[in-house]
């Protein structure tokens, strides 16, 4: 089917009157009639015509004219639509000018082109205005409803995430991507120790907050709406597993990716493409699968807590899942014995010369190469009989060996607590009384 024929009849009603008008008097459309012409072409935008078709439309009403045919409306489409022809006025379109020519000069061709090469650019600017709209309105309530759907508010969620592909019926993963040098403004994804955001349950449920990211030593912000890079990672996930499985936006400067539970590739693509994307030092947090509406802000409140937990302990793996960290949050539950348990435990520390941070230090080194001091030594730094030193230092003042397994299993809770609450640098409270 010819795509002109697929024009509405009332689209481009007045355009071959518009036409003879050019040949016979040689007179270009004016002001009105190209405004006319933007307003069918937004209106073909939002009928959801290709604009080829509208233009293919537009040149066919062109060729009687300059051929010389003595009735140019009578072979294109549209021309039951003219303004005058008897038809209803309401029907025919925008306003186009006045009466037809009485015939056409010779060497109309000229006037009859140039008039067309106007219409059709007017038609084509009113189509691409209409599209931009168009897309920034999308924009707008795609922004809206990630917001809604990270913050939980339910009004008409299930309706609205079927138009962006989810279906929150399901189960639902979120990933989280730090750029480098970012630093959460206003308390950063979900901070846990005294004096932040956290709770003295644990601060689990603290959102990723902030209204933005502050600038690194650089200046570099983080991530903003319409971000290229952003927009490429998103382009990326999409065509491999498709719109309707996965959701990239930005919120906060951070990079946000909502995926199907069911999709467990789709978080380690995330990750790939934040890798070749993001420059040295990105971090992803990555949360647990939960159901529902309320499970994607679980889950998204767990991918941050997974990047601010490994700031506060000094993780160096660039992916932090929320699964492999659930024994911090429950180190927090109970904050007064945690805080009974460092005070108890490692306040001795603090009459160390130099304080307390080499020892914990030290302490940190050695657990994670499961007791090698040599290994600690090279992580530190320093020498393998210097590692001997400070644990035997500590020993003494703490009267807790990291040699002994129970002792041990104490000393490393009580210095992940410490990391936890900041200590030494948040004071704690006196240790609890028998």
């Amino acid at each position: 089917m010819d795509g002109a024929a697929r024009v509405p009849a009332d689209l481009l009603g007045g355009h071959p009157r518009m036409l003879s008008e050019a040949a016979a008097t040689g007179r270009l459309p004016g002001r009105e009639a190209l405004d006319g012409y933007r307003a069918a072409g937004a209106r073909a935008a939002e009928l959801g015509l290709p604009l080829r078709e509208l233009v293919d439309a537009a040149l066919g009403m062109a060729e009687p004219v300059v051929s010389g045919s003595s009735d140019p409306g009578s072979s294109a489409p549209g021309a039951s639509g003219l303004r005058g022809s008897g038809s209803d006025p309401a029907a025919s379109g925008p306003a186009w000018p006045g009466p037809s020519g009485e015939g056409q000069a010779e060497g109309a061709a000229p006037a009859v082109l140039s008039a067309l090469r106007r219409a059709v650019s007017a038609l084509m600017e009113g189509y691409e205005n209409a599209q931009r709209l168009a897309i920034r309105q999308e924009e707008a309530a795609r922004r809206e409803f990630v917001d809604d759907l990270l913050h939980g508010r339910a009004d008409r969620l299930a309706e609205r995430a079927e138009h962006f592909g989810l279906r929150l019926a399901e189960s639902y993963v979120v990933a989280v991507a730090r750029p480098a040098g970012s630093v959460r403004a206003g308390g950063g994804p979900a901070p846990i120790g005294p004096g932040r955001a956290g709770t003295g349950s644990g601060g689990t449920g603290a959102e990723p907050g902030g209204k933005a990211v502050a600038p690194d030593a650089a200046g570099n912000p983080g991530l903003r709406d319409g971000d290229p890079v952003a927009r490429r990672i998103e382009e990326a996930l999409v065509a491999r597993f498709g719109s309707h499985n996965v959701l990239v936006a930005v919120r906060d400067g951070l990079l946000v990716c909502v995926a199907p539970g069911s999709l467990s590739a789709a978080t380690g693509e995330f990750t790939h493409h934040v890798r070749q994307a993001f420059e040295p030092g990105w971090c992803v947090g990555v949360g647990r699968a939960h159901r529902g509406p309320g499970g994607v802000v679980a889950s998204y409140r767990e991918a941050g807590n997974a990047i601010e937990l490994g700031d506060r302990l000094g993780l160096r793996a660039p992916v932090l899942k929320a699964a492999d960290l659930l024994v911090f949050p429950v180190l927090l539950r109970d904050r007064e014995a945690i805080d009974d348990l460092v005070t108890t435990v490692l306040s001795p520390l603090l009459e160390a010369r130099g304080g307390p941070e080499p020892l914990l230090d030290t302490l940190e080194a050695v657990f994670a190469v499961q007791g090698n001091q040599a290994a600690a030594a090279r992580r530190l730094g320093v020498s393998t009989r210097a590692v001997t030193y400070r644990l035997e230092r500590i020993r003494r003042l703490t009267g807790f060996s990291p040699d002994d397994p129970t002792q041990r299993f104490t000393l490393e809770t009580a210095v992940l607590g410490a990391r936890l609450l900041d200590w030494p640098a948040q004071p704690l409270g006196p240790p609890a009384r028998a």
